[in-house]
């Protein structure tokens, strides 16, 4: 039997647990886990390497109504994920019982395999499960029904089984020692967001993008400047707090994730601008690096 490899692609509602999903599958922590929804903005690819497979995993955001033209743009990126996957993994929470339309129109057009995992099913009662597990049967007739539990990592090693069994033959698409396509960069600017989705409450965190203006690596420090935008100067008030002490709280959680990841001793500059309604702004979005 020759080679395998293809591209798996995660879609789902917002805090279904895609990411606590996609870093178990990978078995390194690649996407963003907070308690808030929303958090997954850009596509992140995880790749999985064999001697005889290669697994791309990608988390897309959760799937949302647009309200700004950030939105419009994480939606696109969905959509992009079902046109172009080889499997198609479609996380639903125990409990919920709505086929999200975007995947109920694409899954109807698509003959890709699709595994829908019911995520958190250790919430429920084995009798409740089952009837989940049927409930899901007959609304996505053609779909493989994995009841899973990411936090506990129950039936990640079955899912993981399974996508390997589905993929198709085909060279490796990446090179075997790459884990991700996405730079130090992008991964030091996400723990930072982290840091603030993890602190601040209501609207500040989805306000927020943070961008690395400067990544100086030395031979034992790493020389990090980043910019934190908000959406208006009401919002960097609150980001910065009295006498600086939020902002500082941010910066020193995020350099203590950022020296692991680096495995190097990091020194970390913070600095909040405003760039006013950069949600709705598309020159703003695509500074920083949203597609149309």
């Amino acid at each position: 039997m020759g080679h395998k490899a293809g591209f798996v692609n995660i879609i789902g509602n917002p805090n279904v647990g895609k990411s606590t999903l996609m870093n178990g599958l990978v078995g390194e922590k690649l996407s963003i886990i907070t308690p808030k929804a929303q958090t997954t903005r850009h596509r992140i690819l995880g790749i999985v390497n064999d001697e005889n497979f290669q697994i791309v995993f990608s988390d897309t955001p959760g799937i949302v109504k647009p309200h700004y033209k950030l939105h419009e743009s994480m939606m696109s990126e969905v959509k992009i994920a079902i046109i172009d996957a080889d499997i198609l993994l479609y996380v639903v929470e125990y409990g919920e019982k709505e086929l999200n339309e975007i995947v109920a129109n694409s899954i109807k057009e698509s003959e890709i395999p699709i595994i829908l995992v019911i995520n958190k099913i250790d919430k429920g009662l084995q009798k409740d499960v089952a009837e989940t597990i049927e409930y899901w049967k007959n609304l996505v007739p053609r779909a493989e029904i994995v009841p899973a539990s990411a936090l506990h990592k129950f039936n990640i090693d079955f899912v993981l089984k399974r996508i390997i069994e589905l993929l198709p033959e085909h060279p490796a698409f990446y090179p075997k020692d790459e884990l991700t396509d996405r730079s130090e960069r992008f991964f030091v600017s996400e723990m930072i967001r982290e840091k603030i989705l993890q602190y601040y409450k209501k609207e500040i965190p989805y306000s927020v993008e943070v961008i690395v203006d400067s990544f100086k690596e030395e031979e034992k420090i790493v020389r990090i400047s980043a910019f934190i935008y908000v959406a208006r100067e009401s919002q960097r008030i609150i980001l910065i707090g009295k006498g600086g002490n939020a902002i500082k709280w941010v910066g020193t959680k995020a350099r203590i994730d950022m020296e692991e990841f680096l495995q190097k001793k990091v020194f970390l500059e913070l600095s909040v601008k405003v760039d006013k309604d950069w949600r709705n702004n598309e020159s703003s979005l695509k500074k920083f690096g949203y597609q149309f």
